[in-house]
């Protein structure tokens, strides 16, 4: 397998060429996969002068018969570019390769360990024995109007029933502006629906009609949105 180095908008000096082969090392990379297919090595360079410190760039592309494996890394030349980016793969190769001898059941965790490496599974003392669960604190429960909260939520709730007549719509509005509030619940007296009218901009009005739709009862959501419009 050779190493393929290109220039994107650039051009690759043969001295860069043979660094390449230098640093990147193939029986040191086939230590940590053996079933490399290919290895490429793109260099770009950007125009920028502003961005002199970071103006080369290299991307290095390992394929093998697992997954696709890239690193790369911008510096002030090309060279430490590719120490970056050859720093950063042969890391990325190092967590696949130990991935896969753990996975094939070499360098096997005693039943101490697993505890502390795999999270939620049964803990084990020096001896290898389980160690039972311990028991979990009770969480308190609060009763809040017809609702019951677990824990200290930050739930706040005031519940009230009142006790009204159907009325017209226009005796609605008038009630709301008794009341001096923004909104009016009220049942409508001639379509016998629960109902809410509400201010929407200075002497401008809206009215809003829950009816019951007993096709929508398993649907989330509902009438119970915001009011406005």
């Amino acid at each position: 397998m050779d190493i393929v180095v290109k220039g994107r908008k650039t051009e690759v000096p043969e001295r860069f060429r043979k660094h390449v082969a230098e640093k990147l090392k193939l029986d040191k990379i086939q230590k940590f996969d053996g079933k490399v297919i290919s290895l490429d090595v793109e260099v770009s360079k950007e125009p920028n002068p502003r961005q002199a410190d970071r103006s080369d760039r290299v991307e290095i592309t390992l394929r093998s018969r697992g997954p696709v494996i890239r690193a790369e890394a911008a510096a002030g030349d090309p060279y430490a570019a590719l120490d970056l980016a050859t720093g950063k793969l042969e890391a990325r190769l190092r967590k696949q390769h130990d991935k896969r001898y753990s996975r094939r059941g070499n360098g096997r965790l005693s039943a101490a360990e697993v505890g502390d490496v795999v999270p939620g599974v049964a803990s084990f003392d020096e001896d290898g024995e389980l160690v039972g669960e311990q028991p979990s604190a009770a969480v308190p429960t609060t009763k809040v109007g017809s609702l019951e909260v677990q824990g200290e939520g930050p739930l706040v709730m005031r519940e009230k029933t009142h006790t009204a007549a159907p009325m017209a719509l226009d005796q609605a509005l008038y009630e709301m502006e008794l009341v001096g509030h923004d909104f009016y619940l009220f049942v409508d007296s001639e379509t016998k629906e629960p109902s809410v009218v509400y201010r929407r901009h200075a002497y401008d009005y809206g009215v809003i009609h829950l009816r019951t739709d007993p096709l929508a009862a398993d649907e989330a959501g509902g009438a119970g949105g915001a009011l406005g419009g």
